[in-house]
């Protein structure tokens, strides 16, 4: 029988990630954890070796930007790893960081296994990643079954656990939450990245002003924020002709089922909105390069998990050139139409089985299986 706790490195690289690794932590009293996260895996006891915030850029231009940070980061964890000998080391989601620590840590001996969560969209783009990946983690944990093959054909174990957010969100709110509300909140997701709240607020707060003049005056506009923004979002709303009340990510749920239609960034949250059946307009603008390079490569025909899940458009995407003011309040028009939300509301709905909800709970059977590797 063990006598001291299990000892795992975790490393989250951004918001999704840090909330996943909160709830494996809390699946696992019996473990000590060190490694990366924000503020969710620190209310559960993490001490983060530095601020998650360093490792959260997305795009060719803005990560040659933050290089240097970004070395010298992957350097301090390679030095955790060497040190504190975990049993087990987590990398959840951000994959490109978490391939470059794997990669230096064995190159320095490091003794140990590297399990990682959330499996690469190596079926979006770049397929041949998969066989990159299968040389670098020892496990794979993935969301959904049709992944699986991606890269079991390269010997990497890989599990398939179902959506986590599906546990949260589907299988433990049985009514549904995305009708007609009689609160007309607007509900304002610029992203949790920097790189792409500098680029998106200004066109939200516009699209706000246009909503505005056209007449959509009685709605309240609600903007939820992650620490990592939070304080640049609070600076830049204070300059807004209507002012939006700013929630912290904490509470975001409460008031995406109160929403009557959302205006988000592409990500994790779009997959939130659609498990609760709420409208939404998902807007993403990168830097033009950047832009390019991922038009060059990506394999599918939206971004947005409901759209790709269902093989069409659910949600309206503006993306690139498209993600502009005029777009967006001409896709709000039409969700202002009630037959139009409703439909969306029906299509969202009809979604729910492709989500993969576990019963047992994701994290919950990520924690059982690490659990049960380090046993062995």
């Amino acid at each position: 029988m063990r006598n001291k706790k299990y000892k795992i490195f975790i490393i989250a690289g951004e918001v999704s990630g840090d909330v996943l690794g909160a709830r494996i932590m809390v699946e696992m009293p019996d473990a000590e954890f060190i490694g990366i996260g924000g503020e969710n895996m620190r209310q559960v006891g993490l001490q983060s070796i530095f601020p998650m915030s360093d490792l959260a850029v997305m795009g060719a231009i803005e990560v040659l930007a933050h290089a240097r940070t970004l070395t010298r980061r992957i350097r301090q964890t390679v030095d955790a790893i060497i040190d504190t000998k975990p049993d087990l080391v987590l990398t959840i989601d951000s994959p490109g960081f978490a391939r470059r620590v794997i990669t230096a840590a064995r190159k320095r001996g490091a003794n140990t296994r590297f399990y990682h969560f959330v499996a690469p969209q190596v079926w979006a783009w770049r397929p041949g990643r998969a066989k990159k990946y299968a040389k670098t983690f020892d496990k794979l944990y993935a969301f959904f079954d049709f992944e699986v093959p991606y890269f079991t054909r390269y010997n990497l174990t890989t599990v398939a656990v179902g959506h986590p957010l599906a546990d949260l969100l589907i299988c433990n709110q049985p009514t549904a939450v995305g009708m007609t509300k009689r609160e007309k909140i607007i509900t304002i997701i610029p992203g949790s990245r920097m790189s792409e709240v500098k680029r998106l607020l200004p066109i939200f707060r516009d699209a706000v002003q246009m909503m505005v003049h056209c007449g959509y005056y009685n709605y309240k506009y609600v903007i939820p924020t992650v620490e990592t923004t939070a304080d640049y979002i609070a600076e830049h709303v204070k300059h807004w002709t209507v002012q939006p009340e700013l929630i912290p990510a904490t509470a975001r749920y409460d008031v995406y089922a109160k929403t009557y239609v959302a205006i988000a960034a592409s990500g994790t949250v779009s997959a939130e909105l659609a498990m609760m059946h709420i409208p939404a307009i998902i807007v993403y603008k990168m830097n033009p390069i950047t832009t390019w390079i991922v038009r060059q490569m990506i394999r599918v025909k939206w971004v947005s998990l409901v759209n790709i899940l269902m093989n069409r458009g659910i949600y309206s995407e503006l993306l690139g050139p498209a993600a502009n003011v005029q777009n967006i309040m001409n896709e709000f028009c039409k969700l202002a139409i009630p037959a139009n939300r409703e439909k969306m509301i029906a299509d969202l709905a009809a979604a729910d089985k492709m989500w993969q909800p576990n019963k047992n709970g994701a994290c919950a059977a990520v924690a059982r299986d690490i659990r049960n590797s380090i046993k062995q």
